[in-house]
């Protein structure tokens, strides 16, 4: 890996069916992110502890682990993604506290925005920079 890769956000995207992933690797890939792709959560959990997300695309509904049993694993913001928007499902998300969310399919413009704001967020957590770029002290 070059230095200027190094410096570029990764989006984790995590979902069970390959065409998704395919296309939204294509959507983080053509915004400038480096896009890391798995099709279970085992498969981003074992790869998580040598390598680090800005943020993550979740797919919820997934055979070994669903969205929600791996978010409460981790501390990096998520947005889901899901087919299903009955009422259970919507309320989990807004419990969960995820920053946002998204009904499938989706345009990539929604995603980018989505994702933009989600790396924002972490940026401004990592570097005492808020999401409007204002430094914050210590």
């Amino acid at each position: 890996m070059n230095n200027v890769m190094k410096d570029v956000p990764i989006i984790a995207i995590v979902d069970d069916d390959a065409s998704i992933r395919r296309s939204l690797l294509r959507v983080v890939q053509s915004a400038g992110y480096q896009g890391e792709t798995f099709a279970s959560a085992r498969e981003f959990l074992d790869w998580l502890p040598r390598n680090q997300a800005a943020c993550l695309v979740l797919d919820i509904h997934m055979n070994d682990m669903n969205g929600f049993d791996l978010q409460e694993r981790l501390a990096v913001p998520i947005i889901f993604i899901t087919a299903h928007d009955d009422v259970p499902t919507l309320e989990h998300i807004e419990k969960s506290g995820a920053p946002g969310h998204l009904r499938k399919p989706f345009d990539a413009a929604t995603v980018l925005k989505a994702i933009r704001r989600a790396v924002r967020a972490t940026h401004a957590q990592t570097s005492g920079v808020d999401g409007d770029g204002h430094v914050h002290d210590a």
